[in-house]
């Protein structure tokens, strides 16, 4: 798995000589009333703005980031239907790797937990079926491609730890809650990873509203 930074919204315009951030930019936009919007001082305005929940100023900016996860994944990511994305098509495209995946124990009280205290015996077996699955699957995927069956068909023969690529873009608002759901222990270790890797990313981009957020 692997995230990055592709864009985040970029100022086009100079306050007082200064160049405005994306968080300066949040700010400018909540102002649009008050007689002081050039007020470069903001660290006070959006902390009062999530304390009180005026959430709408936190979508004048945007994000977007680069994910590499598997198809397992990827769904849960796409759920999040505040966001824009665009994401690697088995249609068009010959797939080119796997993930592979640490096993962990299913919790008996909770559906949505999983525990990692497995055997290290269980794990080499599960390791080893991963390998074993995948190595056939590659074989007759790339055989059915060799006969001229169309992508979008062949696709099917392969498992769910296939590799993709996602562009993922949203508001400031929408990763917001984005992080706050994804980091949450309910949520898939795999999963759960990438949110942080986002949340570290957020973090060096808005520093005051992860301050105001508890985040920093």
């Amino acid at each position: 798995m692997n995230v990055r930074l592709i864009a985040v919204t970029n100022p086009l315009f100079e306050i007082q000589n200064e160049k405005l951030d994306p968080e300066g930019l949040i700010a400018y936009c909540a102002r649009v009333s008050s007689p002081h919007q050039e007020n470069l001082d903001y660290e006070k305005l959006l902390a009062y703005c999530i304390k009180h929940r005026h959430w709408s100023i936190f979508e004048m900016v945007d994000m977007t980031v680069e994910i590499i996860t598997s198809r397992a994944i990827s769904p849960q990511i796409l759920r999040h239907r505040s966001f824009v994305f665009q994401e690697f098509s088995q249609r068009y495209a010959k797939v080119q790797r796997f993930e592979t995946y640490t096993p962990r124990r299913q919790d008996d009280k909770n559906r949505q937990h999983s525990l990692d205290d497995l055997d290290e015996s269980d794990k080499a077996w599960f390791g080893e079926a991963q390998d074993e699955i995948r190595a056939l699957s590659e074989q007759k995927y790339n055989e059915a491609l060799e006969k001229g069956i169309a992508k979008e068909c062949a696709r099917m023969l392969l498992p769910l730890n296939t590799q993709t690529k996602l562009y993922m873009k949203g508001s400031v608002r929408s990763w917001i809650h984005y992080i706050e759901v994804r980091t949450d222990m309910s949520t898939q270790k795999e999963h759960r990873d990438i949110a942080e890797d986002v949340k570290k990313i957020f973090i060096s981009l808005f520093p005051v509203t992860s301050s105001a957020l508890g985040w920093a």
